[in-house]
Formats: C-alpha cells, sequence, structure tokens
C-alpha cells in the first residue's frame, strides 16, 4: 500500500508545484467557517472516547492500540497525549509526521509510517488531507503526539477505502506525532559556512523566512555548474527520485535581476527533481545529494540551464547564467 495514497490526494504533476502557506498565524477559525459546498461542516471536536496505546507509548515510537472501546463518538475525538514545545501548527502550514491508522471495530493496522522509517510530509489544506487530520492538528504544536478517532464524515465517507479495507461505516483511529512544521516564513536552520571565493556570489545567511540577499560580482561567471552550501543542515542527502519542498530565488547573473522566487510571496515550491531535469538541469544536478536543512547556492551555466530557449517575455535571455539560492525545508 503505497505511503501517501491513504491520507493525501495526488499531487498534481508538473515542473514545479508551489502551495499556498499559512504565515505562521492561526488560521484555523476562518477556514472552519467557510467550508466549500462540497466539504461536509466542521466538525465538534470533543476528548473521547479513544482507545488505550498499550506500547511504544514514547513520541517517536511505533505505537500498539487497543480496539475501541464499545460505540465510537460520532464527532472528532482528539487528544494530545504528549504536549510539544514546539511551532504552532496552523491550517495551510506542511507537516511532517510520523503516523499509525487502525479501524476502531477491529484494531486493525492499515497503515503507519513506522516500520517504513520515513515519515509523511503533507499539507495541512482541504483535498490534499482527510478532514480530521485537518481539523485536529491545527492549533497543535510540534513535538507533541496527538491521538485522534475520526468518523466517516471526517475520513473517507460512506463509499470508504476499499484499497486499505477501509468500509464506509468505519471509524479510523489514528497516532500522529508531530515531528516538524512548515509554512511561507520558514527557513534553514544550518550551519554557516564560509563564502570565501570571491568569483562566486555571496548569500545572505538570514533565517527569518525574508529572502537572503544576494551580491553577484561584476566578473565573468564560472562555466561549470556550481553547487555550494551557505548554510550547511544535518538531515539526509537529497536523492535524486525525490521531491523537495523548498524556499528557492532566481536571478541572472549578467542582471541580478530575480525572475522567480517564493520568499515574501506567501507561498513554498514543491517540485520534483526528476521532473526539474526536464527544464533546468543544472538546478536539478545541484540540490542531488545536498543536506536536507540546508541552504544552497547553486550557479547554473547556460547549457544547463535555459540555453537558447529561455521563457517569454522575461528578464531570462539566451545564453544566460542563473543564480539559485534554496533553502531544503524537507524532502518528499
Amino acid at each position: 500500500m503505497r505511503r501517501r495514497s491513504l491520507l493525501l490526494a495526488a499531487v498534481p504533476a508538473g515542473l514545479v508545484t508551489v502551495a499556498g502557506c499559512g504565515d505562521g498565524k492561526s488560521e484555523s477559525s476562518k477556514a472552519s467557517a467557510s467550508p466549500s459546498a462540497s466539504a461536509p461542516p466542521p466538525p465538534k471536536i470533543v476528548e473521547g472516547p479513544l482507545p488505550a496505546i498499550t506500547a511504544g507509548t514514547k513520541f517517536g515510537e511505533k505505537p500498539t492500540v487497543a480496539k475501541g472501546p464499545g460505540e465510537p463518538s460520532k464527532n472528532l475525538a482528539v487528544k494530545t497525549v504528549i504536549a510539544g514545545s514546539g511551532q504552532t501548527i496552523a491550517e495551510f502550514d506542511f507537516v511532517r509526521a510520523d503516523y499509525l491508522g487502525q479501524i476502531w471495530d477491529t484494531g486493525r493496522v492499515f497503515d503507519n509510517s513506522y516500520d517504513k522509517k520515513r515519515p509523511l510530509l503533507l499539507q495541512l489544506v482541504q483535498g490534499e488531507v482527510i478532514d480530521g487530520w485537518r481539523y485536529a492538528l491545527a492549533g497543535k504544536k510540534v513535538g507533541s503526539r496527538v491521538q485522534i478517532a475520526v468518523p466517516p464524515t471526517w475520513g473517507y465517507g460512506k463509499s470508504g477505502d476499499p484499497r486499505a479495507g477501509i468500509k464506509g461505516t468505519d471509524t479510523l483511529v489514528f497516532v500522529i506525532d508531530l515531528i516538524d512544521s512548515f509554512n511561507s516564513k520558514s527557513s534553514v536552520k544550518g550551519k554557516p559556512v564560509a563564502q570565501t571565493d570571491a568569483a562566486l556570489p555571496k548569500v545572505a545567511t538570514n533565517t527569518d523566512g525574508k529572502v537572503p540577499k544576494v551580491t553577484v560580482p561584476k566578473t565573468a561567471p564560472p562555466k561549470k555548474l556550481v553547487s555550494t552550501y551557505v548554510l550547511e543542515g544535518d538531515g539526509p542527502e537529497l536523492k535524486a527520485n525525490q521531491a523537495v519542498l523548498c524556499q528557492f530565488q532566481g536571478l541572472v547573473w549578467d542582471s541580478g535581476k530575480t525572475f522567480q522566487q517564493t520568499y515574501g510571496s506567501g507561498r513554498l515550491a514543491q517540485f520534483s527533481l526528476e521532473q526539474l531535469q526536464q527544464a533546468v538541469k543544472g538546478l536539478a544536478q545541484g540540490l542531488t545529494g545536498k543536506k536536507v536543512g540546508s541552504r544552497v547556492l547553486v550557479v547554473v551555466p547556460p547549457e544547463l540551464g535555459y540555453g537558447n530557449t529561455p521563457p517569454s517575455g522575461g528578464v531570462v535571455k539566451k545564453g544566460a547564467t542563473l543564480v539559485f539560492t534554496v533553502d531544503i525545508l524537507a524532502a518528499l
């Protein structure tokens, strides 16, 4: 069973999927007050009943959960089992989490991320995640373990999910460990790396979510691809078959003009390195192997960028060398 198939709708295909995000201020009340015509009304959130967690009771441990005690609530049951002290999560944020899901009546586990050793990355937005998660997690803090019981109305509805053996009448129980969250004000927090090469652009090391200033030298650009750390994180290295969630900006070497950026736009970028190979090969190559949690400077020569076919009507001209700064927030 695919990890993302249960909770998430399919991510739209394309080179760059740019997703609107929260800004660190909770917008859950506003979103709950104005659901779309096709969405169920916001649930009433209650404290229980919820089944006992009988083993794996620490944050990050795979939990063992008992069967549901009697009849489940028709409302959304939410309990903070372990209270974290990190950033408060808002609707539209991206959340990185480990989770286990099972059926209330039988206790049958239908999916979990702990065995895969690869947490889930999802956005708390309608259509990307089941409504039970969207309502239950908004307002929770990173570092928390949250247990929820989701009735069909805010789960998979009357049709259920036959792939997972979930019937349209099943209440679902989840235990969720909230590892991290990201929004449009997120920056990486890596360790600054000395920028000693005068022939390369200098990149600011601010971590306040604002666009880092790039100073391009008034010299000829390098003829080969350059990829170097500005802030070095301690996460896993990006693989060529992964996608990345990031803040980024792209500039033209000769003019210093910006042709695209997410910083300050209220949005994050989400793109596949494999698809990026088809558009800006040098950027894909420059990010492959770099650590999650890093800010990376990538200088792309024309033959690995847009070459003689740049996007029409923009500041990128034929034969342009491109300069990118990328904050690698998470890998998918």
